[in-house]
């Protein structure tokens, strides 16, 4: 009877850039904190729109507009020339979506600007691209795919530079905040390293429209108080604007039934 014997597997270019993240995330000291909404109106209101607008898109939008009226969550810790912090003018919101690469799962990076001007059509139109249009005609995927192929020694040195020296290419290369989540796999995300300052994920909606909302956030920046209050202004943001958004898209998806009702 012969031994069964294992293999070596060589690390791909795409897994590489991976672990240069997590090489400079596990550098963050952050926290994490947990807030159970109750989202029973967004829930049925959602249930009436045909097409539904995604929970991806009605989270970014929602924590960009509490992100427009908290400024520290716009803001990035900074360690050259000098430790400070930048503060970006507008959100930046990136999204982490799983693609298939070859016999390769991989995540691919959907970046947003300015979410909180936008619609939720307009959003969920933006990542259904991201989502399912060929690799080659995303222009972050040749981004990053260059990047890739680099030696290491010079990717991580071009990513420390990007993170540290200018806010700017930092927020546009990596966003403002962070949003991902394996709900539609059936299970939720407990922890992560963020690379971002805030970096926002929930668990599975219940059978009474609640959830468990979670934001990983960079404690050079915030502490645990306005962290808190953002969560709590992200629910009251949930079941105001994006609600009444989301209620207008319902009644006007109704309008044509009920005028066939009514001929």
């Amino acid at each position: 009877m012969t031994k069964s014997s294992g293999k070596s597997i060589a690390i791909s270019p795409f897994r590489s850039l991976v672990l240069d993240v997590l090489h400079f995330s596990q550098q963050i000291p952050s926290a994490t904190l947990e807030r159970r909404m109750n989202l029973g109106p967004l829930v049925a209101a959602r249930q009436m729109c045909s097409p539904r607008p995604t929970w991806t898109s009605i989270f970014a939008k929602a924590y960009a507009i509490v992100a427009m009226r908290q400024p520290a969550l716009r803001r990035s810790y900074l360690t050259a020339p000098w430790v400070r912090y930048y503060e970006h003018g507008k959100n930046i919101a990136t999204i982490n979506l799983s693609r298939r690469l070859g016999d390769e799962d991989v995540v691919l990076q959907a970046q947003i600007r300015s979410p909180e001007n936008r619609s939720l059509a307009e959003l969920d139109a933006i990542v259904r691209h991201y989502s399912d249009a060929p690799l080659e005609k995303i222009k972050s995927y040749g981004r990053v795919n260059r990047m890739s192929y680099l030696p290491w020694p010079i990717r991580r040195l071009l990513m420390w530079a990007t993170l540290n020296l200018i806010g700017r290419r930092r927020c546009h290369n990596f966003g403002t905040f962070a949003i991902t989540s394996v709900a539609g796999y059936g299970a939720g995300i407990l922890n992560m390293t963020p690379l971002l300052t805030s970096s926002l994920h929930h668990g599975l909606l219940d059978d009474d429209g609640c959830i468990d909302m979670r934001l990983n956030f960079d404690h050079r920046v915030l502490d645990g108080a306005p962290a808190a209050q953002a969560l709590a202004l992200l629910e009251t943001t949930l079941l105001g604007e994006i609600l009444d958004e989301v209620k207008v898209r319902a009644a006007a998806g109704t309008l044509p039934m009920l005028g066939r009702l009514a001929a």
